[in-house]
């Protein structure tokens, strides 16, 4: 991250080097004495919640804002499908038949990070969840075109090291849900949804109602797999009871194929528009 060379004062970071060659005596080995900002209990501290939350979601802004990266397609999915080459490993023959949108999901990746590289990666940035599975896929995908792609990861109790495809530089790690979530739709130009499970769901789930509520211009979101989508959600009988409207279900649309995705981003219509009104309100 660059430094600010322009203030007259004395950096933060001079300061923190300079508090570890001072003498060593019981008081400057008392917590009291450190540096708030070098102090990582201090930061720790329930109190401190809204100061963490703050730099949570300015440490990913700043390190993108000055990669230059505007626009990014997000690949959400789940953590369990694997590789094609590894299926007879997956826990169930659903999960194993699911293994070929690994592969989707890859070269989905690999094109649009091509396309990508002609804007020098500033548009069109492939960021998945930094995980297993589908997420691995997406970022496999971009190395495979020879482009950057960004890793959100999540500090979980089982957590895995990011997978190895993820740009280092461009690899985070969160400790909030919430703040996560922003950096994956702010910059969102599509939404690429995998099967997956409940984190896949919920993640589905927040991008769609954004922008049903027109909180969130329109973007494509794109669920592959329409057997998969139809089986575990009745999405019509949502609208028939009216519990959403008819027109909410246009606000998405079932692919199979990387071609199929790449050519509903280009031509979907409404893209960046947002809704004045939520229709049967």
């Amino acid at each position: 991250m660059k430094d600010d060379k322009k203030s007259p004062f004395r950096d933060a970071g001079t300061d923190r080097q300079a508090t570890e060659q001072v003498p060593d005596t019981p008081q400057t080995r008392a917590p009291a004495y450190k540096l708030a900002f070098a102090d990582e209990d201090f930061l720790c501290r329930d109190e401190l919640r809204s100061v963490r939350l703050q730099l949570e979601l300015l440490k990913p802004e700043l390190i993108m804002d000055e990669r230059g990266i505007e626009s990014t397609i997000v690949l959400f999915g789940g953590a369990r499908i694997p590789e094609p080459a590894n299926k007879s490993s997956a826990r169930t023959k659903t999960l194993a038949d699911l293994s070929k949108y690994y592969d989707q999901a890859r070269e989905f990746a690999r094109v649009m990070t091509e396309k990508s590289m002609k804007s020098y990666g500033k548009e069109d940035v492939i960021v998945t969840g930094g995980g297993p599975g589908v997420m691995e896929a997406g970022n496999r995908g971009a190395m495979d075109a020879g482009g950057a792609s960004i890793g959100l990861n999540i500090v979980l109790p089982h957590e895995q090291a990011p997978n190895e495809y993820v740009t280092p530089d461009l690899c985070f790690n969160f400790h909030y849900f919430a703040i996560r979530k922003i950096h994956f739709l702010m910059r969102a130009k599509a939404i690429c949804v995998f099967p997956g499970g409940f984190g896949t769901l919920d993640e589905t789930f927040e991008a769609l109602t954004l922008i049903q509520t027109g909180r969130m211009q329109r973007v494509p979101v794109l669920l592959f797999g329409r057997q998969f989508w139809e089986n575990i959600i009745n999405w019509n009988a949502l609208s028939e009871a009216g519990t959403i409207s008819a027109e909410d279900l246009d606000l998405f649309r079932f692919v199979e194929t990387a071609e199929e995705a790449i050519d509903a981003i280009e031509n979907w219509d409404g893209a960046g528009e947002r809704r004045g009104e939520i229709p049967g309100r």
